[in-house]
């Protein structure tokens, strides 16, 4: 493994960082968190014509042909940014496909996820727990499905929904079918809305090889949750770090003080190692499959929990401007809640890593 981005991976990077710099996103974010817009339309448009859903899909079929290593690079610079996109239902629902599908399915489907023409999303969890192939109970009976899902990311108007089946399979529901309802849940990250969907005998395309998708799937939602993870964390110690440089209180900058000096210290040696973390998954993932599961997990385990807890700090380090509605430090800290619940908490992905080291 080279423990470096190479030229590609950097230009990468460069590109969508300034993708989501545009002087406008920042109007556009706000604009989500107040109500005023369900997401970036525009962000969303500039990233599907980039190709950044295409990047792990093979080239016949209209990708990029590259692995998950550079979509977690992107995963890094939306969460930095604190993105309002549907990233993530999208980027899984394509993964799904393209490890799950037969040719026919992969040919019918991939080419328009990866330009961005059909919109996805996942619906896997049936309670707060039941993240994973083993929790699923939804029985695809007569090719049809009935149930619900809850805490399904970016579900307002997917043309796909990636459904997760009784005996860890995958099904694909389109948005067309019939005795199909999407209803907004609650949800604290307001840059990532959440619904629940009821299937009542609704229509599915059971994917040829689901079962092993499934658990590929999984994998990939812990390492671009834990790259979205380290992204914001960072971003949060970078503004933390120059609010402190420019606060003055009795006469002098915050960072002049001994005590912020450490905290800030200290956050920055809690975040810095996790960016490895996610690169070992990413590359493991690919290159390394019998250490894929064990690394996403903990990935996204450690990272999340780091996330939150520096959001928590670097929240109080801006004093009481920190917890007002009109500075952004909300908008993180509620990304990292994100990150720490979707897909399982940290203890129980430290269980079934601990699980499959045989511990």
């Amino acid at each position: 493994m080279n423990f470096r981005l190479n030229e590609e991976q950097r230009q990468l990077q460069h590109a969508i960082r300034r993708i989501v710099g545009d002087p406008d996103r920042h109007r556009q974010r706000r604009a989500v968190v107040d109500g005023a817009a369900n997401y970036d339309t525009t962000l969303w448009c500039e990233l599907c014509e980039f190709g950044t859903f295409g990047i792990v899909v093979p080239e016949d079929l209209g990708g990029s042909g590259l692995k998950l290593v550079e979509l977690a690079l992107v995963a890094e610079v939306l969460g930095a940014a604190g993105a309002p996109v549907p990233f993530l239902g999208q980027a899984l629902a394509t993964i799904a496909v393209l490890h799950g599908g037969d040719d026919d399915q992969r040919a019918r489907w991939l080419p328009g996820l990866a330009s961005g023409r059909i919109s996805a999303t996942v619906a896997l969890s049936e309670d707060a727990d039941s993240w994973g192939p083993a929790d699923w109970r939804i029985a695809a009976a007569d090719e049809h499905i009935t149930g619900r899902k809850i805490n399904v990311p970016s579900c307002e108007h997917p043309y796909l929904l990636i459904v997760g089946l009784e005996g860890g399979g995958l099904g694909v529901v389109e948005s067309t079918a019939p005795g199909l309802q999407i209803n907004a849940m609650d949800g604290i990250d307001l840059t990532r809305p959440l619904s629940s969907v009821e299937f009542d005998r609704t229509p599915v395309v059971v994917l040829t090889h689901g079962q092993a998708a499934a658990r590929r799937m999984m994998d990939a939602a812990c390492v671009l949750l834990a790259a979205d993870a380290f992204g914001g964390a960072s971003r949060l110690l970078e503004m933390t770090r120059d609010y402190a440089l420019t606060r003055e209180t009795f006469g002098a900058v915050l960072a002049e003080r001994q005590a912020i000096k450490h905290q800030l210290a200290n956050v920055a040696l809690e975040v810095e190692p996790t960016r490895g973390l996610f690169w070992f998954a990413a590359y493991a993932f690919d290159d390394w499959t019998e250490r894929a599961s064990e690394a996403a997990l903990l990935a996204k385990a450690l990272t999340s929990e780091v996330y939150l807890e520096s959001a928590r700090m670097c929240t109080e380090l801006h004093g009481g401007i920190g917890f007002t509605w009109e500075f952004d430090a909300h908008i993180w800290l509620k990304r990292a809640m994100f990150d720490f619940a979707w897909g399982a908490t940290p203890d129980h992905l430290f269980g079934r890593a601990a699980d499959l080291a045989e511990w």
